[in-house]
């Protein structure tokens, strides 16, 4: 990471776990950071945590779930750093059950969260990158989607599902 500094990254699901670590790691060596996650309260803090050290970092209350969100996130960092190097797709969620108990509503949050919100981030980010002529996606799996377990078949199947749109995409 010794050529990140100045890089613009974007990082859904920035509010905790690997998407603040990520955004700490990554500001700490010198990119600017947009932020995006839904709860906005931690999101001002870790923005805060960042400028106090010396970084640069913005962030937009993002739900994945919704295109226009992830747009509006891409679109912030493109207004305040004219530039996107890194889209950082790691949203997700991974509710937990046997498939007995019928937890639909939970799957259809998985599917639209960890699916449709990194293919969001990719219609967002790929037009931009194309006119850039430069741009990556980080799209975050889980050795869950390699090794399935009995409670998290859904799971399993939506970052299988994001492993294939990754090979795809490249």
């Amino acid at each position: 990471m010794s050529d990140i500094a100045g890089k613009v990254v974007v990082i859904t699901g920035a509010s905790s776990g690997i998407g603040e670590a990520t955004a700490l790691a990554l500001a700490a060596r010198g990119a600017r950071v947009v932020l995006g996650a839904r709860r906005t309260e931690r999101l001002e803090a870790l923005v805060d945590r960042i400028v106090d050290a010396g970084g640069e970092a913005a962030y937009l209350s993002t739900d994945v779930k919704r295109r226009e969100d992830v747009i509006a996130l891409v679109g912030l960092a493109l207004g305040r750093f004219g530039k996107l190097d890194v889209l950082v797709n790691n949203a997700g969620i991974g509710p937990v059950s046997l498939f007995d108990d019928l937890r639909v509503e939970d799957w259809v949050d998985m599917i639209d969260v960890n699916v449709k919100g990194v293919l969001y981030g990719i219609a967002a980010a790929l037009p931009i990158f194309r006119e850039q002529g430069f741009g990556h996606f980080v799209n975050v799996l889980s050795t869950a989607g390699l090794k399935i377990v009995p409670m998290q078949g859904v799971y399993a199947g939506t970052k299988n599902a994001v492993r294939a749109i990754s090979e795809g995409l490249r």
